[in-house]
């Protein structure tokens, strides 16, 4: 670790009990603009019909090429978008806006919505890329700033196709997904439920409200104590909990949580933050994201329920801050997304 990325671990650190500072978003903000049209290395998802389909990430996904992968581009996006939302100010903003309105052109998105046109890439990015696109749609929509109007548009044709494939998958999924990484099917429905929200998309919030009943309302007594595992950056536990609060009417929540996860209410309550043994494994690195997802959960939960969970928020806090100094250690594996998980726990701290 450099001089100056040291000096602003320790800025982060001192300074954790405020928002999210302009220093803090600066270098948050250089992570994604370093890796947005960073072709290589790339982690491609994608199902070969034929050798034509051999083809260069650039080529393949002309918005969405950087990062690593699909999916931490497109949140690598929304990161920047957040950023200059917040900050006006922020620094290399010309550049940003540059690459957002290259990356983010009519055409591009038109290539993409081309892709996951093909017959045998219906499931691709189900539903972990599909959440962030409506993330990432709905940061746009809502910024004031003249270039994102343009943008929301362009993008809007493949937030469209994921809604609808939203709405064909959900009533195929007959058993929820309980995993701590992308396939988990309730943080697939968290941004994707915001976004209906938002757009006042009725039919779209149906789909979401009776799906997720019907998969998890029943549930009872989460094993918080099984968790995590080994190369989780989600806790099953919460992202169902983060779902059903959305979903459910506030009182109705506060029932079935008592029933799910009774040892929350318990002002004693502790969980231990996660631990990586090895940040250049992008595996194992998960477990920073989970910290980071763990909190800002926590934080939701705490902005809607201040009262009744208030001791929850020095838990959120520890971990928040446990995996905050991980963000700048220099290794691509987690530099190439942990950025938008620290600012999506920024976002819901209040």
């Amino acid at each position: 670790m450099n001089y100056f990325k040291y000096l602003f671990l320790i800025a982060s650190i001192a300074s954790f009990s405020q928002e999210l500072t302009l220093e803090q978003a600066n270098h948050l903000a250089s992570l994604p603009i370093k890796c947005l049209q960073q072709e290589y290395p790339n982690k491609l998802g994608q199902m070969l019909i034929d050798s034509t389909e051999i083809q260069s990430p650039k080529q393949l996904h002309p918005a969405f090429y950087g990062c690593f992968d699909w999916h931490s581009s497109v949140h690598g996006h929304w990161s920047l978008v957040f950023l200059l939302k917040k900050f006006p100010n922020l620094a290399h903003r010309d550049e940003i806006i540059t690459k957002l309105k290259v990356n983010l052109s009519k055409e591009n998105i038109q290539a993409e919505v081309n892709y996951l046109s093909k017959k045998h890439e219906k499931s691709f990015e189900r539903t972990y890329g599909w959440n962030w696109i409506l993330k990432l749609q709905l940061e746009l929509e809502t910024s004031s700033e003249p270039f994102a109007k343009d943008l929301a548009q362009n993008l809007k044709p493949l937030s469209d196709l994921i809604i609808e494939r939203y709405i064909e998958f959900l009533p195929k999924l007959l058993y929820p997904i309980r995993v701590g990484t992308h396939s988990n099917s309730a943080y697939g429905l968290t941004h994707a439920w915001d976004y209906a929200i938002h757009s006042n998309n009725v039919v779209f919030q149906k789909s979401i409200k009776e799906n997720a009943i019907r998969l998890y309302l029943k549930d009872q007594n989460c094993p918080f104590n099984w968790e995590p595992s080994g190369t989780d950056f989600l806790s099953p536990c919460m992202e169902e909990m983060a779902l059903m609060q959305r979903v459910l009417p506030k009182a109705e929540f506060l029932l079935w949580l008592k029933k799910f996860a009774p040892q929350l209410f318990n002002k004693n309550f502790k969980w231990e933050v996660a631990k990586v043994s090895d940040r250049t494994d992008g595996h194992l690195v998960h477990l920073d994201g989970l910290n980071f997802s763990r909190a800002w959960n926590w934080y939701h939960l705490l902005n809607q329920y201040p009262k009744e969970f208030a001791h929850l928020k020095v838990l959120a806090d520890n971990h928040f801050k446990f995996s905050l100094p991980s963000v700048v250690d220099g290794n691509y594996e987690g530099e190439h997304w942990l950025a938008s998980f620290a600012l999506r726990a920024f976002e819901e701290r209040k």
